[in-house]
């Protein structure tokens, strides 16, 4: 029997309930964010990277309050080199735009060129992925169609795949926007002044034609705005969004959007770490034909983030809302916040209608999967908030030796939480990985026997299997420092001792989610049910503490 579960799932909240709002407005690894407006709604995609599904659809009535409704990619492509993880590799800072009765998403991908996916509503279906632009180092790629009809796109190059970066070109597109025309123009080189300049988004206003631009890295970069009477240029620079004196380091890579009533508005990420690029809402101004972001800019000089300011102006309230992050697994479909780490493979997991739990089967790690750095089959959702507690319910039946399953952090440091069954014995362990992404080994930091009890039952095996148990993590702010503990009645926690710090992936934030693995090697079989897996802002204090 479910427990009830805990209504405060929203662990993170942007809007203060009074007319105004905080930032972060998502407090989540939504990377690279681009918004577009149809109608009085607003629509957010993201960089998903090597996670699947990919491309992920975010829904708002405000820009305050989003709801993920969807994914625009069901799997990557080619199929068979991401079947196993890619980490890094894959989507990179897409474009959505609405043009000719469709919703289109654009990105590059480093390795193989620009990608192009459509559908008529932005729940889906979405179309396989076009090629418009084959090719390596080509990303960041965003579609404009000018006033004449003509299509273009404009993009920027990864230099760890072609040698070049901090340039921007501008290609003509066919009409239907599915393919490029020529070699195109370069229209920006930021190497002088702006190093690292990507991520453009080209936009028209008032007779200018303007480049959003993000340069200067990840971590300490800054916003530009670029302008020209002409679309090749040549283009005014000004630096638009700055971090100054304030805590919102890098402020940039983002999207211009215009509210039904007029306001401009612009979304870009804060690098946090093991939480990720994390999104703010900025307003803007416009003077003498620029756009100053945030507050303050006076006299050129660049706008600075804001914590908190008034809510976007409109006329119909929405409602308080936020990306889901539990899950109860009783409905036919995984929530929308899950994504595994490459193509999932149909037998990797089971949602059988009306028995309400989540079966993930034992897969025989990769032959060369020494630690989990290159294991596929992790369910995986995004950190959502500073702080917050996950618990989830499960029971391991292992069939044979060389079984495991749990709760996991992933990253390039990682930690886990494993019920194993091995050399016919039950026992809880955690492991701790740093420098997983370097080939450094996996570490068991503590393990403890489980016992059988009357209650634990019996596979058609003949091998024991676990009955229920809880398994607990709390993620602390700042550092986002993790704490496992376990119960076996469901009410009083014991915690590990070793506490493990959550590191970033490649491009990503951390992850959080659950595993059931077999030893490469051990015979089939076995599995892990999970009951629920719950987030929430507070926890149940740890047993000791």
């Amino acid at each position: 029997m479910k427990q009830s579960p805990n209504p405060a799932y929203a662990v993170w909240t942007a809007d203060n309930g009074d007319g105004t709002y905080r930032n972060p407005i998502l407090y989540a690894d939504y990377s690279d964010p681009d918004v577009m407006r149809a109608g009085d709604s607003f629509y957010m995609t993201a960089s998903s990277f090597n996670c699947v599904p990919g491309l992920p659809i975010l829904h708002s009535r405000d820009l305050v309050n989003w709801r993920l409704i969807g994914h625009a990619l069901d799997r990557l492509e080619p199929e068979a080199v991401f079947s196993a993880p890619q980490h890094g590799n894959g989507v990179w800072a897409p474009s959505i735009r609405y043009h000719d009765g469709e919703f289109r998403i654009y990105w590059g991908d480093p390795d193989y060129g620009i990608m192009l996916v459509k559908a008529q509503k932005p729940e889906g279906p979405w179309t396989k992925p076009l090629t418009v632009l084959p090719g390596k180092g080509l990303i960041d790629s965003c579609p404009f169609w000018d006033d004449d009809g003509q299509a273009y796109l404009i993009h920027a190059w990864a230099a760890s795949r072609c040698g070049v970066k901090s340039l921007l070109t501008l290609r003509k597109m066919n009409p239907a926007g599915t393919q490029t025309i020529g070699e195109g123009v370069h229209v920006f080189d930021g190497h002088d002044q702006h190093h690292t300049v990507e991520g453009p988004k080209l936009y028209k206003r008032d007779g200018y034609y303007y480049i959003f631009a993000p340069a200067g890295g990840v971590e300490q970069g800054w916003q530009l705005a670029l302008r020209s009477r002409e679309i090749y240029g040549p283009y005014e620079a000004r630096i638009v969004l700055a971090q100054g004196e304030t805590g919102i380091n890098g402020p940039h890579q983002g999207a211009w959007v215009e509210t039904a009533h007029g306001e401009s508005w612009f979304i870009h990420f804060q690098d946090k770490g093991a939480y990720g690029r994390i999104a703010h809402l900025q307003p803007v101004q416009w003077k003498n034909g620029w756009p100053v972001i945030g507050e303050g800019g006076q006299n050129g000089a660049p706008g600075l983030p804001v914590s908190s300011f008034k809510k976007p102006a409109i006329h119909d309230s929405a409602p308080s809302c936020a990306p889901a992050t539990s899950d109860e697994f009783d409905q036919d479909a995984l929530g929308l916040q899950w994504q595994w780490h490459a193509n999932p493979a149909p037998y990797w997991m089971a949602l059988m209608r009306g028995e309400n739990r989540l079966r993930l089967f034992a897969v025989p790690r990769p032959r060369d999967a020494e630690t989990f750095w290159k294991i596929p089959n992790l369910l995986l959702q995004k950190f959502p908030a500073p702080a917050f507690t996950v618990t989830t319910r499960m029971r391991l039946t292992p069939e044979t030796n060389g079984k495991s399953a749990g709760l996991i952090v992933m990253g390039r440091d990682y930690a886990r939480l494993s019920v194993t069954y091995d050399k016919d014995t039950f026992s809880l362990s955690l492991a701790i990985c740093r420098g997983a992404d370097r080939g450094e080994p996996e570490q068991i930091v503590e393990q403890c026997a489980l016992q059988p009890t009357d209650q634990w039952r019996r596979s058609w095996t003949g091998c024991a299997a676990t009955d229920w148990l809880q398994l607990r993590l709390q993620v602390a702010a700042p550092n986002a420092e993790c704490r496992f503990s376990y119960s076996l009645d469901g009410e009083h926690y014991a915690a590990f001792d070793k506490k493990f710090i959550a590191a970033s992936g490649v491009w990503i934030g951390a992850k959080v989610g659950l595993f059931c693995i077999s030893a490469y090697g051990a015979p089939h079989g076995g599995y892990a049910d999970f009951d629920w897996f719950r987030v929430s802002q507070s926890s149940t204090k740890i047993e000791g503490e």
